[in-house]
């Protein structure tokens, strides 16, 4: 079984996909990780020395290298893995299942301000700019997650209580 987690940053895919693992006694891999690993430098880093286009080439190469895997494993990706280098095709033709982790603005705006200064991409944002940021990229991205073959609504529910719906879902 390959379980694809995906949605917003902060919506939980790395958290929830521990405890998931944890619970179906698989394998995890996050795929920000696997990156880091493979390209021995932060996103951050690749993102400032050799930019966006690069990442999102060496990010779909290491999708498919993951995807085309024979073991099992939960696979976190990151937020904007879905929408970039037909992803989302060969991830639900790849995988098992893929879930979307799905959060509304007001949930995600309160995750990303919590945690603004681990995220690059929102730390030089003012907080009151946040909400209109979250909710262009969302509506933005709507398209790809909506692909995923199953969507869990994240709002007002712990990391827990979310990893033990999925464990439900997916036994």
């Amino acid at each position: 079984m390959k379980i694809v987690l995906l949605g917003y940053m902060a919506s939980g895919k790395s958290s929830i996909g521990k405890k998931l693992s944890k619970r179906l006694t698989m394998n995890f891999i996050d795929l920000d990780d696997y990156i880091i690993q493979k390209e021995e430098a932060t996103i951050a880093e690749i993102f400032k020395q050799k930019g966006e286009i690069y990442f999102r080439n060496i990010e779909s190469k290491y999708l498919k290298e993951i995807l085309f895997k024979e073991e099992d494993f939960i696979l976190s990706l990151g937020g904007g893995t879905p929408c970039y280098a037909n992803n989302m095709n060969l991830i639900n033709e790849k995988a098992t299942t893929s879930i979307y982790l799905q959060g509304n603005v007001p949930t995600m705006v309160k995750r990303l301000i919590q945690k603004k200064a681990k995220r690059p991409i929102i730390a030089s944002l003012e907080d009151d700019k946040i909400p209109e940021f979250v909710a262009k990229h969302l509506f933005e991205r709507r398209f790809f997650y909506e692909q995923a073959k199953m969507t869990i609504k994240i709002d007002d529910k712990t990391k827990k209580e979310i990893a033990k719906e999925l464990a439900i879902l997916l036994n």
